[in-house]
């Protein structure tokens, strides 16, 4: 017999403004609880210390999570020189320590080492498996961690301010698995110093911007006003938000059926432009599935189950 799935089929996405302090996954437990989703899942880590943008995928949004992961990042950091610490943040006390502390020119000579595709070990304190371990569970206990160099994309890297001589402020927009620590952690090293971040902010996610962006309070406060719960659905993103960058596709009824249980459908006409390898298939407006194209064939890859009656 099947279960029954505890909660309220909400699909959408919320764009959190994650506060300092709060694990990625203690907040999604916050909303999925304040929605009273079924299900919830989020696009990307942000570490604790860290604030800014956490898009929170609810109900059949989180199909489509890979898509919102898989977009550039924007992150605005502080890189506090003269100290390097195991984490690469001011999460540990510095273990090296360097009276050195970088000029403005300096520090510019050395961004373009940084930018395009780059080779980073990724921080010890990161969630990184090793032998079936978290890296930072092992790092915790002391134990020696080796990670391996993986390639990242670094699209732009900018000095935005340098309010005292130990701290410069960064901007840069970025690809799928990058370690801004790792860049406070290398950038120092190159300089002839030590670094890391001393403060972290993301401010965009694939299709999400900065002003997407709702603060933790204000919707706990949304969750606990007269408005019940037409205030906290007013703030949901439609959950094809997170396909803007793959090509689009309308259908008929008919075929929208046959998609969604499953079938392929014949395309007729003028087919999709090529250069994708997922179609977002609509139907009237709404979402039905994410699709392959294969020799005029369309065939349902993810199919999007929306509650007629959701909120």
């Amino acid at each position: 017999m099947a279960r029954t799935a505890k909660g309220r089929p909400v699909d959408g996405w919320v764009v959190l403004d994650k506060p300092e302090r709060l694990g990625s996954t203690t907040a999604v437990a916050i909303v999925k609880r304040l929605y009273g989703a079924q299900k919830a899942g989020h696009a990307g880590t942000l570490d604790p210390l860290a604030s800014g943008m956490l898009p929170i995928a609810l109900g059949e949004a989180t199909k489509t999570v890979p898509f919102a992961v898989g977009g550039t990042k924007t992150y605005r950091f502080t890189v506090r020189w003269g100290e390097e610490t195991p984490s690469d943040d001011a999460e540990t006390a510095p273990v090296r320590v360097s009276a050195v502390r970088p000029a403005r020119s300096d520090i510019a000579a050395v961004l373009a080492a940084f930018t395009g595709v780059i080779l980073q070990v990724p921080p010890r304190f990161s969630a990184i498996k090793v032998d079936g371990e978290r890296a930072y569970d092992l790092a915790r206990l002391g134990e020696r961690v080796d990670l391996e160099p993986r390639e990242v994309e670094i699209d732009r890297l900018d000095i935005i301010a340098m309010p005292e001589a130990g701290l410069t402020v960064f901007e840069a927009d970025c690809g799928q698995g990058t370690y801004v620590r790792s860049l406070a952690r290398d950038m120092g090293r190159a300089l002839g110093t030590f670094g890391h971040i001393a403060a972290l902010r993301r401010t965009r996610v694939g299709p999400f911007g900065e002003a997407d962006m709702i603060p933790l309070e204000k919707l706990k406060e949304l969750g606990h006003n007269d408005a019940g719960p037409q205030g906290l659905m007013a703030c949901l993103r439609p959950l094809q938000t997170a396909l803007d960058d793959i090509p689009a596709l309308a259908v008929n009824q008919m075929e929208a059926a046959r998609l969604r249980q499953g079938q392929s459908v014949i395309l007729r006409g003028p087919l999709p432009p090529p250069g994708s390898d997922d179609l977002y298939v609509s139907c009237r407006g709404e979402p039905v599935a994410i699709a392959e194209l294969d020799h005029g064939m369309l065939k349902p890859r993810r199919v999007f189950n929306l509650n007629p009656a959701r909120p």
